[in-house]
């Protein structure tokens, strides 16, 4: 049996967790996700702006904190962003006790036109546009490796493991292919894997965060502990946590988090194979544990998706408060006053949208009417190509609070501050296409 604990859901989770995952107990492997889909392009034009730069430089400085304490602990992470190298080198200077592998081959920015001009059929999953109409505006280009090269990596011994843009499931599911030496064709096994990572991938989301059933009973949430999982060679398995720490684990809990971003149940579709939800079965098996078991896998495809973002225009948000009383009616009169003022100026956007938080920007038109509330919040934003047309946008609402209704506030931050619009692009490519790279670097 292993452990694998998981210390990281985002680039932006709780800083401590990691390190109170090392600290409560044994574990035998720490994955650490903290890639999303905009976070590849953050970390892309950081690249371009610094060639060093590129990662998540917050796992820097953690494994500085926590590199002397590993033991036999060994670390798995994606946080090599757009530029695993560099991530490992600042790791190295940081921590120069530990051994560190990388794994590349994830980043195809560099060699799109290679495949356009080679006939690769490159179009988007959710709209079927080809890639050519944006290919000017593109910012980063990953595709999501599977368990198998993160396996690679671990077989070097290195006791830090940095990948790119692998999927969330295979920090969990590399560990146990090294582990126990399962199959490229072990289907369930890969699938249970997948599974358990699945489960874990969100951090304290398998442990009672951001849970909706019955969550003002969790215990201690301020020192919430982290999944942890407990696999066997056969591909059960079971979550739990370290003792004495807050939240729970409960086949509720993991049961809401399996729904987590979860299409056609019957085809969750990983490099490593397709997972098969529906066979999966929970039992609590003690406090704050969950035994899985059941899971069920097919073949892998034959693609890997690729996550494209691009430059999509410009978006700006701004806010006013206005209070009690008619403090709807206010918001709202605000909120026409912008719109009439930005066509009389003949700004077009390809979005203009408002929201009353305290009202509607939960539920939309769905929230049900409230009474006279003691205060509302005015949220109205533009998105369109035009930056000086949103630029022209954020100066229509600070004039409110002398021209418009009475009772503004809210405003001490000035004009609001104009953003680039980053937009998701996804397709298929033949996996043939990729091949991936285990370097191990030491100081």
């Amino acid at each position: 049996m292993i452990r694998i604990a998981n210390g990281q859901g985002f680039w932006g989770d709780w800083l401590e967790a990691p390190v109170r995952q090392l600290e409560g107990g044994p574990i035998d492997y720490l994955g650490l996700d903290y890639l999303a889909e905009i976070t590849m392009s953050i970390l892309q034009k950081q690249k371009r702006a610094d060639p060093a730069l590129g990662y998540a430089r917050d796992f820097v400085t953690l494994m500085g904190r926590v590199g002397p304490r590993l033991g036999s602990a060994r670390v798995v992470a994606n946080a090599g962003g757009v530029n695993p190298r560099a991530c490992a080198e600042a790791v190295l200077r940081a921590a120069p006790n530990l051994s560190v592998a990388i794994l590349t081959g994830d980043d195809i920015f560099d060699r799109l036109d290679q495949f356009l001009d080679r006939g690769v059929e490159m179009r988007d999953l959710d709209t079927g546009r080809p890639l050519s109409g944006i290919r000017d505006r593109v910012l980063s280009a990953n595709v999501y490796l599977g368990a198998f090269p993160l396996a690679e990596a671990l077989r070097t011994g290195a006791q830090v493991v940095i990948a790119g843009r692998s999927t969330d499931t295979a920090l969990t599911l590399g560990p146990m292919v090294h582990a126990f030496g399962w199959a490229e064709d072990d289907w369930d096994r890969l699938a249970a894997g997948t599974v358990a990572g699945h489960i874990v991938e969100c951090g304290a989301q398998a442990t009672g965060g951001n849970c909706q059933l019955d969550w003002q009973s969790f215990p201690d949430l301020a020192e919430i502990g982290y999944p942890i999982v407990e696999a066997h060679p056969g591909g059960t398995f079971c979550i739990t946590k370290h003792a004495g720490t807050g939240g729970r684990v409960s086949a509720a809990v993991v049961k809401e988090q399996l729904l987590y971003e979860l299409g056609d149940p019957q085809q969750y579709i990983t490099p490593d194979c397709v997972a098969d939800f529906t066979a999966i079965r929970l039992r609590d098996d003690g406090a704050d544990r969950v035994a899985v078991s059941g899971v069920r896998g097919r073949p892998r495809t034959p693609f890997l998706k690729v996550s494209i973002a691009y430059s999509a225009g410009w978006k700006a948000i701004g806010t006013l408060v206005y209070s009690w009383p008619q403090a709807r009616e206010k918001a709202a009169a605000a909120g026409q006053i912008v719109r009439r003022r930005l066509d009389r100026l003949g700004l077009r956007f390809d979005e203009v949208h408002t929201e009353y938080l305290g009202l509607n920007a939960c539920h939309g038109p769905a929230a049900a009417p409230a009474p006279d509330p003691p205060e509302v919040q005015l949220r109205i934003g533009v998105r369109g190509p035009d930056r000086a047309a949103v630029d022209r946008f954020t100066r229509e609402l600070v004039p409110l609070v002398l021209s418009g209704p009475p009772t503004a506030t809210g405003f001490g931050d000035g004009r609001p501050a104009v953003h680039e619009v980053v937009a998701y692009w996804s397709c298929l490519i033949p996996r043939e296409l990729i091949a991936t790279k285990v370097e191990v670097l030491r100081q």
